[in-house]
């Protein structure tokens, strides 16, 4: 059996990623000012991690005008999903196994 180590994706391994992916995994999707403030970091760090996981195809972007104001949407791919479901798997059977 492999070790729950092995499944841990990378990129996820940062927390406000994992915020991100977690926010969008429970939401068909979310938008750039919204996410900024559930997550509690600044336009440019927000961007700067929101682009990593595009860069890993875990989320589209959409972007679009409400009422005349540009908006900013993100979504979670079915990759970003299957690797978030791994990645959380592992943690859990990690903790599992402290647990013994």
């Amino acid at each position: 059996m492999k070790s729950p180590f092995d499944q841990l994706d990378k990129t996820l391994e940062h927390r406000v990623r994992l915020q991100i992916m977690s926010i969008l995994m429970a939401n068909e999707s979310y938008d750039f000012n919204s996410l900024k403030e559930i997550v509690g970091i600044t336009d440019g760090s927000l961007a700067t991690h929101i682009k990593a996981l595009e860069k890993e195809k875990y989320i589209l972007t959409k972007k679009s005008f409400v009422d005349r104001k540009p908006n900013t949407r993100y979504k979670a791919t079915e990759l970003g999903r299957k690797i978030f479901k791994t990645h959380i798997d592992a943690l859990e059977r990690l903790i599992s196994l402290q647990k013994r």
